[in-house]
């Protein structure tokens, strides 16, 4: 997806977690339904929990060819489907922040996942054929009023960009590497240091990387290779896995079309800027980049060269 050095990656990985959100610092007790897996004196469950997304054909509109779901965006998601050959439909979610989130469909006649990540308010979804070029067809759309039963659900359930399951390759190891972890910050340092040490930077890829390129958890931990948005989108799966409220932030770093996450521990709140694991906590710094590229480029600094522009 985005062609940089392997150093860019690594340290952009290393100091993960750059977007604060703010008003949530107090938000721990909101952290008691699904998410709260904080330590304490009589340890963390690390049991996985995978929150399943479910279409119940509760509140449904449709068309010939396309479905939405929008049974439970209490929980922070509505499902689409297509019931035909679906290469040319997009599918673009207005939220209440006014960002406008496209996706590609990519299945026949199952339902995909997509995060409802601007909170409360009203959404509008809409489904597009493509009918010549670059001009497309509304073929349905819905209109969304939106209550979250918590704030931190989008951030827990799989999504088409953050896809995993119960039975995952993915799942299993994060429960492999949070068995002998007292806290939630013991599991995010876990599982950072095995995707940095076990994930290597995909520079083919990157260069021929396709639009509407998709993270497959799975491929990742087998290959044990990809691009930012794999590594971002398995560790995210990972620590949402492991009820730790998770956001897949994409947008730029630098000049960089980048994909990185946050993460949120009731201890911390979502953490800001641009961090550092210590072995004991995480805390702020402010490092150069042109240490690590002979001077080369700047693209890390002090958190202010991030900008979010979409949170999946």
């Amino acid at each position: 997806m985005i062609n940089m050095t392997r150093h860019f990656f690594l340290y952009s990985l290393l100091w993960l977690m750059c977007v604060f959100l703010a008003g949530c610092g107090d938000a721990g007790s909101a952290l008691e339904a699904p998410g709260s897996a904080s330590g304490t004196s009589a340890g963390r469950n690390n049991e996985p929990q995978v929150l399943v997304p479910s279409a119940d054909g509760l509140t449904v509109a449709s068309s010939d060819i396309t479905s939405i779901d929008a049974s439970h965006t209490d929980q922070g998601y509505v499902m689409v489907r297509c019931s035909e050959e679906i290469d040319n439909i997009r599918l673009q979610i207005l939220s209440p922040d006014d960002v406008t989130y496209t996706y590609f469909m990519t299945s026949t006649d199952s339902y995909e996942t997509f995060p409802l990540t601007a909170g409360d308010g009203s959404y509008m979804v809409c489904v597009y054929e493509n009918i010549a070029e670059d001009k497309y067809a509304l073929i349905l759309s819905q209109d969304l009023d939106v209550t979250l039963e918590n704030e931190f659900l989008p951030f827990l359930y799989p999504n088409q960009y953050v896809n995993f399951s119960p039975d995952d390759k993915t799942v299993q190891k994060a429960a492999e590497l949070a068995r002998d972890c007292e806290t939630d910050l013991d599991v995010i340092r876990n599982v950072f240091y095995y995707v940095v040490e076990n994930i290597t930077y995909d520079y083919d890829l990157a260069e021929n990387v396709e639009y509407g390129y998709l993270p497959d958890n799975t491929r990742t931990l087998e290959s044990k290779a990809g691009i930012c948005f794999d590594f971002a989108s398995l560790m995210t799966a990972m620590l949402r896995s492991q009820k730790i409220p998770t956001r897949l932030d994409v947008g730029y770093a630098g000049d960089a079309y980048h994909a990185w996450l946050s993460t949120y521990t009731p201890e911390t709140g979502w953490i800001e800027n641009i961090i550092r694991f210590d072995g004991s906590s995480w805390t702020l710094m402010d490092p150069t980049f042109a240490s690590q590229t002979d001077g080369k480029e700047d693209v890390v600094g002090d958190g202010s060269s991030y900008l979010v522009k979409y949170v999946y």
